[in-house]
């Protein structure tokens, strides 16, 4: 695995030239890359576990609309992978959110529906330093406002989650996340940082929660406040995928149970059942979660 190789946006800085008989210097911009794409579609498919989305299809595209990556999560209907990219495509190249397109359409300017390949909410556009380099689209979750709620936390993610990777070294740069974006982010249950190789959540209960199983990820959970009682192993009763490889559950039948409390680390590597049986919250703490099958 190569930690930090990969980051949240992969930004490659186009390179200069001089056009014969042409004058100045050709402008250079970010653009966004097919890692960078997928680490987007990451952040969407993270916030679409957290909300528990029935499913959902997540387009990314360049700025010109081409389609960079495509993720589909189980049981979600066939037709939302072209919706998805048609509203990805419309938000780039309109260079704005696809909510605004179909607010003014049932405004009454109808002419939007000449030219806009897909004027439904849930497609907004990636922007780096007032440049939009591309954009998200997503389709088939419990609502149109949810897909637009997925599609605004990989847009956000982008922006909030990670510094960009040097296009020529290779070397990844450093993250910084002052202490407002932190505290903002326990304030609701955020993740900081999503990328390919490793992820940093900002997590908060006030409740139990379903029993999981991260087929790939290994879990280091370091507490900040609160006490909660974590059940580990055992079996998960009633599991049942609701993403690529991972497991929930509505409890765990038999397992190891602790007490969770300020300062304590947790580790649950892949593969482990683990539940949040009983919370006295607000219960917030870290959790680092690490890719075993990162490249």
């Amino acid at each position: 695995m190569r930690t930090g190789r990969t980051f949240l946006l992969t930004l490659a800085l186009l390179a200069s030239a001089t056009a014969a008989h042409a004058q100045g210097r050709v402008a250079t911009r970010p653009s966004l890359t097919l890692a960078g794409a997928k680490a987007v579609a990451t952040a969407a498919v993270v916030e679409a576990k957290r909300l528990n989305a029935p499913g959902g299809a997540i387009a990314i595209v360049d700025d010109g609309g081409h389609l960079l990556y495509m993720e589909r999560l189980d049981n979600t209907f066939a037709a939302a992978a072209g919706v998805a990219e048609g509203k990805a495509r419309t938000a780039a190249l309109f260079r704005r959110p696809t909510k605004g397109i179909e607010d003014a359409i049932v405004g009454g300017r109808t002419t939007l529906l000449n030219v806009a390949e897909a004027p439904l909410q849930g497609g907004v556009p990636l922007v780096v330093d007032g440049v939009v380099v591309g954009a998200v689209g997503v389709s088939g979750a419990a609502s149109a406002d949810q897909d637009t709620e997925l599609a605004v936390a990989a847009a956000k993610a982008m922006l909030t989650g990670a510094a960009q990777m040097d296009g020529d070294a290779g070397t990844a740069s450093l993250t910084f996340l002052d202490n407002a974006r932190v505290k903002d982010a326990f304030a609701k249950g955020a993740p900081l940082v999503e990328v390919t190789d490793y992820k940093i959540h900002a997590s908060r209960r006030v409740e139990p929660g379903m029993a999981e199983i991260h087929e790939r990820d290994t879990d280091i959970i370091y507490v900040l406040e609160g006490r909660a009682t974590f059940v580990t192993g055992g079996k998960v009763v009633a599991g049942k995928t609701t993403a690529p490889e991972e497991i929930r559950g509505a409890s765990i039948d038999g397992g190891d149970v602790r007490t969770l409390a300020k300062g304590d680390v947790m580790v649950v590597p892949a593969g482990t059942p683990h539940w949040f049986r009983d919370v006295k919250g607000p219960f917030l703490y870290y959790v680092v979660k690490v890719s075993n099958g990162g490249q």
